[in-house]
């Protein structure tokens, strides 16, 4: 059980979402909850006060009567519930509420705490609302998949339920569950937020992380399979330039390789004197995308940190407008919903991404070209050449995905469309971002899936399979429990998705 108190952590948030670790709210956060409420119900009595007694964005001008202020609050709640296209899924909905659930507890919002109770509900339960892919454009934060959660939480809309479809009404009913109050402003103060692109987002680091130790693993493996020579993985190289990433980087690949057999040391060969060729058989140092991994991984490694930290203070900010302080007894208003900082850390996300798998797309198609690596037969075929075909039916899935994500990896961030009769005049596509940013990550999963096949094909092909480091043999043996060897044939397609499900599963 984890509680949501103070502030709330990336391996938190993650333990929540991935592992199901249930939550429960701490009593001062429902106590600063129940505080703002209060002070927001006595301070809006007799001011103006967007939202409240206000119509919204540029229809702001009008003032609500009294008695049509709760009806306002649905009112939003429902014409806005127009998304289309394919739903999120539940990963990503699930991590949506708990960044929407964790800025509301700050107190920031005057909302009531039966919002709070019930999203803890949905978490809990599992409960996913019905919320579709598109729709949001980042400013205000996510106005249309927030309101198809706000929609859920006054008891309307569809949610999933143990595998189904169902009406809210049902599920509420069968577990017992009362829609939220409407009070005063719970219909903007759940829609004014950028927590469907964060919640994505934090999925999106995650898997990014996951994806980047295997690229760094695959990396190893072609080392070892090409007997590379060490001294481009030192330590002493790779502190000579002063980036963290690529120092951490090159740290990984020495400790993945310490106890292989078949990575040279250079003063072994081509500095001890005794090498007379005037034309040498052997290459003197590897094509780039062997010897530079760590220059090539570090600015990942960097970035993927970088994103972290500001998705961490995404979720634990405000992100509402207006904002309500207690402390200070005002109300202010301004532009904290706005995404900007989460548009421009998913475009970064989704570039480095896409160098990873241009990165992966490199190395397999070394693998894959004899005359490259001088090495391997044709498509690292263990077949009969000519009549077999081996890994060359794939490479072209994995050339043609790589050169999907070249072109989806275009910024979002700079792609400001103006809308809602101008008062939006620049908006930050914080969602198309985070979406766009999930199919690159996924993409490059297939990727690296088809590369690690490739890459155990090979061990088999030069009968290296008891010369890998301890590392190396321990993914070969789970790889070769999900595809053995193969000489004749295969229908591939069922075995990449196998192996790009096996590498998907681990979340860091």
């Amino acid at each position: 059980m984890i509680q949501l108190k103070e502030y709330l952590n990336l391996e938190d948030f993650s333990r929540i979402v991935f592992s199901n670790e249930p939550i429960e709210i701490n009593k001062n956060v429902m106590k600063r909850v129940e505080e703002s409420f209060a002070f927001l119900k006595e301070f809006s009595s007799n001011k103006v006060i967007y939202g409240v007694n206000t119509g919204f964005g540029p229809m702001a001008q009008y003032r609500i009567k009294e008695s049509d202020c709760l009806q306002l609050q649905y009112n939003l709640i429902r014409s806005h519930a127009s998304g289309t296209n394919q739903p999120l899924n539940s990963t990503h909905v699930k991590a949506a509420i708990l960044a929407r659930l964790n800025t509301l507890s700050l107190g920031n919002s005057g909302i009531n705490s039966s919002v709070i109770l019930l999203m803890k509900e949905l978490i809990n339960r599992n409960i996913t609302p019905l919320i579709f892919s598109h729709g949001g454009v980042g400013a205000s934060g996510d106005l249309v998949q927030l309101a198809h959660l706000a929609l859920i939480l006054i008891g309307e809309g569809e949610v999933f339920y143990k595998g189904e479809r169902k009406s809210t009404k049902e599920v509420f009913e069968i577990e017992k569950l009362e829609p939220i109050c409407v009070e005063i402003r719970e219909g903007l103060g759940l829609m004014n937020g950028t927590s469907v692109m964060t919640g994505i987002g934090i999925v999106n680091v995650n898997q990014a992380k996951t994806l980047l130790n295997w690229s760094v693993k695959a990396s190893c493996i072609i080392n070892e399979i090409v007997q590379a020579y060490d001294d481009h993985l030192s330590q002493t190289l790779n502190e000579t330039k002063l980036h963290k990433g690529q120092h951490e980087i090159a740290k990984q690949m020495r400790n993945h390789l310490q106890s292989s057999k078949l990575i040279r040391k250079r003063a072994d060969h081509l500095y001890s004197g005794t090498n007379t060729e005037d034309v040498f058989k052997e290459k003197v140092q590897e094509y780039y995308s062997i010897r530079c991994v760590p220059q090539i991984l570090g600015p990942v490694y960097d970035t993927i940190e970088n994103v972290a930290m500001v998705l961490e203070n995404e979720i634990n900010s405000a992100n509402d407008n207006p904002i309500i302080d207690v402390k200070t007894q005002q109300v202010y208003h301004g532009g904290n919903f706005h995404g900007d900082y989460i548009s421009l850390e998913m475009d970064k996300l989704k570039l480095v991404t896409t160098k990873l798998s241009m990165l992966a797309e490199r190395q397999l198609n070394y693998l894959l070209n004899a005359k490259i690596n001088e090495l391997l037969p044709p498509f690292v075929n263990l077949g009969t050449l000519g009549f077999n075909f081996g890994m060359q039916g794939v490479q072209f899935t994995a050339t043609s995905t790589t050169a999907e994500n070249q072109t989806l990896s275009n910024s979002m961030y700079v792609h400001s469309i103006p809308n809602n009769n101008d008062n939006q005049d620049i908006v930050s596509m914080g969602t198309n971002a985070a979406l766009i940013c999930s199919k690159v990550i996924e993409n490059a999963f297939e990727v690296v899936a088809i590369e690690m096949i490739t890459i155990v094909q090979a061990i088999d092909a030069l009968n290296f399979k008891d010369e890998v480091c301890t590392e190396t043999k321990n993914i070969y043996n789970d790889i070769r429990q999900i595809v053995p060897t193969f000489k004749e044939d295969q229908v591939m397609y069922p075995i990449v998705q196998k192996v790009k499900d096996y590498l998907m599963k681990d979340v860091i």
